[in-house]
């Protein structure tokens, strides 16, 4: 029996490092990093909501119109865990390494990573794109993100991306990446929004639309050049 166990465990393992394989460095490869999951629950806003929940339902239908649109995509995970060891001393530094080796590995022509944001006040709202400082297509990448997002939200105050050099991801991923904060589960009016399942359609639209926007200018971009 345990052969048996040892067998099938190393075909699976083949089996993935087989898409693996087959899926690095396709143009047209996007992975989508679904934050928190497992022990970690993120941030816990109004009636208790987890922001793990959250980011997994908007991560899963992006995923849905990345594929619709024509694109490629991998997911650091697809149900409610994380990335680490059970036995694991540090789980979150576990957990945030191997997203970053996961980018690294499938080389993805970019990658976003789905949030849900916190403030003391309870009146801000609205979502919030973060590219690393330094990079200036993740910036470009954030800008169209961004813009679809403040549009297709309908959002009152449209908020500009913001560059960062702080978030572990940002910092310590390869490519190009943007992490999306798709809006306040401290604001109940938002966070209410979030939990419906039209308006995660909506954000994982405006996300898809943003990304296919940036994808079309750098392609006229190379064109001209």
């Amino acid at each position: 029996m345990g052969i048996l166990l040892l067998i099938s465990l190393y075909g699976l393992s083949r089996e993935a490092a087989q898409t693996a394989k087959s899926l690095k460095n396709a143009e047209s490869l996007i992975l989508i990093d679904c934050g928190h999951g497992g022990e970690d629950p993120g941030m816990i806003g109004v009636d208790n909501l987890k922001e793990k929940d959250i980011n997994l339902a908007i991560s899963l239908k992006l995923r849905d119109c990345l594929k619709e649109a024509g694109y490629q995509v991998v997911m650091t995970r697809e149900e409610d865990k994380g990335l680490y060891d059970a036995e694991s001393s540090n789980k979150k530094a576990q957990d945030m390494q191997r997203r970053c080796e996961m980018i690294a590995e499938y080389e993805p022509m970019l990658t976003v990573s789905i949030h849900q944001n916190s403030y003391p006040d309870a009146s801000v709202k609205g979502p919030q794109v973060f590219y690393y400082e330094d990079s200036l297509e993740g910036e470009k990448l954030a800008v169209c993100i961004q813009e679809q997002l403040n549009e297709k939200l309908e959002i009152e105050r449209p908020r500009v991306p913001k560059g960062n050099t702080s978030y572990y991801l940002l910092k310590k991923s390869k490519g190009i990446l943007n992490i999306v904060e798709c809006g306040f589960l401290t604001n109940v009016e938002e966070a209410k929004l979030l939990t419906e399942e039209s308006y995660q359609k909506k954000v994982a639209q405006a996300i898809t639309d943003g990304i296919c926007t940036y994808i079309n200018q750098k392609e006229g971009s190379q064109k001209k050049s």
